[in-house]
């Protein structure tokens, strides 16, 4: 009994220890949830508005261009995939990574050719070690991005835009990331950047309401050419943020629930040491019973 005694306080000196680490990421990821929703609300109206803008340069005018004209039979797309850098977020990149797997075989479904993208390294364990081919990656900025780092994983992606099929280049843009809804709900979500839907950018943007027209100068061209960048940077930049986001807040609920499943495993341990304790004691008080009335009986032989 003493021996399943030990067994049991080493368990649970264990799983306490345990249960101080999951309540301080607990803690740190609540506190991050935080400052990652604000980014999420100050960068939102920014890309609001600059698609808005796009939609309206690309409704006053007829000009044939990558960012709002799609192709007549696209053969190519990119994916650009956004997971997470670290573990312990529960489901989180692999719900992204199964949006991404849907759409990539719809894509190919459709006859194109899918040329994957990814940020985190998640995502990047888990094409290489299924041997899958990844275009261009990155890491290490998955918990909090900046709009440098947005830039970095736009630049490669705006490039496959401008160039033809023929060279490498790419007929359609689609993203997929975790949107943060709210603290209990994320979802895995998957958009296309280009060509930009007219349609839905005015229902997003402007709600049905009728843009006004527009004088060009320079044309319309250029000035798609100037916004090309900035709607894509900004689109990227949008979805880190949501990444982020909600990667801290799915951290946060699976770092919550062990710490509570690490709770319930000390009582339970604690309930069962005490019953060995007790096991013990009643074991011991029977041995002593036990040798007193052999002693009693023995000395009641002698005396005869």
């Amino acid at each position: 009994m003493g021996a399943q005694l030990r067994v049991y306080k080493r368990r649970i000196r264990s799983v306490t220890a345990t249960k101080k680490i999951t309540k301080a990421m607990e803690m740190i990821a609540a506190s991050r949830i935080v400052k990652a929703q604000r980014k999420v609300a100050a960068s939102t109206p920014y890309a609001t508005e600059l698609t808005r803008a796009v939609t309206a340069v690309a409704t006053g005018s007829n000009t044939n261009h990558p960012l709002t004209t799609e192709a007549d039979n696209p053969t190519r797309a990119a994916v650009l995939l956004i997971t997470s850098d670290r573990g312990l977020a529960g489901g989180y990149s692999s719900n992204a990574i199964k949006q991404a797997d849907r759409l990539i075989e719809r894509l190919r479904g459709e006859g194109k050719e899918v040329d994957t993208y990814i940020v985190g390294r998640k995502g990047v364990a888990y094409y290489g070690f299924r041997e899958r081919k990844v275009t261009e990656s990155w890491t290490g900025f998955t918990d909090s991005p900046s709009y440098a780092d947005a830039k970095k994983v736009a630049a490669p992606l705006i490039e496959a835009v401008q160039q033809d099929t023929a060279e490498g280049g790419v007929d359609e843009l689609h993203i997929v990331f975790t949107e943060f809804v709210s603290m209990m709900t994320q979802t895995p979500v998957d958009n296309r950047m280009l060509p930009l839907s007219l349609e839905k950018g005015t229902d997003e943007t402007g709600k049905g309401e009728i843009l006004p027209l527009f004088d060009f100068e320079p044309s319309a061209e250029d000035v798609l050419d100037a916004l090309l960048p900035r709607y894509v940077e900004s689109r990227v930049y949008n979805a880190l943020l949501q990444a982020a986001a909600s990667e801290h807040a799915a951290r946060r609920r699976a770092m919550k629930s062990a710490t509570d499943n690490a709770g319930e495993l000390i009582n339970s341990l604690s309930r069962l040491a005490n019953a060995a304790r007790q096991a013990e004691i009643t074991q011991e008080i029977s041995e002593i019973v036990g040798g007193a009335s052999a002693l009693a009986d023995a000395t009641a032989g002698s005396d005869k």
